[in-house]
Formats: C-alpha cells, sequence, structure tokens
C-alpha cells in the first residue's frame, strides 16, 4: 500500500507534464501541418546544389 503513495503523485506529475506539452506544442503551431513533411521526402528539390563527386584515378594523391 505504501508504493501507491509514491507511484500516484509521480503518475500525476508525469501525466501533468504531458498535457503541459501537448498544450505547448499545439501551440507553437508544431502540429499545424501533418502530411507535408512526410511527402516531402517523396519529392528532389530543385534548388539544392548538385554535388559533384570526384573519380579517384592514378593521378590523385589521396
Amino acid at each position: 500500500m505504501s508504493a501507491v503513495y509514491i507511484a500516484l503523485p509521480i503518475a500525476l506529475l508525469l501525466a501533468v507534464a504531458g498535457v503541459v506539452a501537448f498544450i505547448w506544442a499545439a501551440k507553437s503551431g508544431q502540429m499545424d501541418d501533418l502530411e507535408t513533411p512526410g511527402q516531402r521526402v517523396l519529392f528532389d528539390d530543385e534548388d539544392a546544389p548538385v554535388r559533384k563527386i570526384r573519380d579517384r584515378d592514378s593521378t590523385d594523391p589521396s
């Protein structure tokens, strides 16, 4: 029975912290658009610079 006196306040504290974190995330705009970030990885960025990979050959000292 004494474990309830310890576990119950800890559980209530964690629940309150979760509700506060959810309210903060909702008010700060974290959940405004749920679909675009998941779809963004499917499309190429046209404006992104293209990295050129240098082929290693016998004249390369490294």
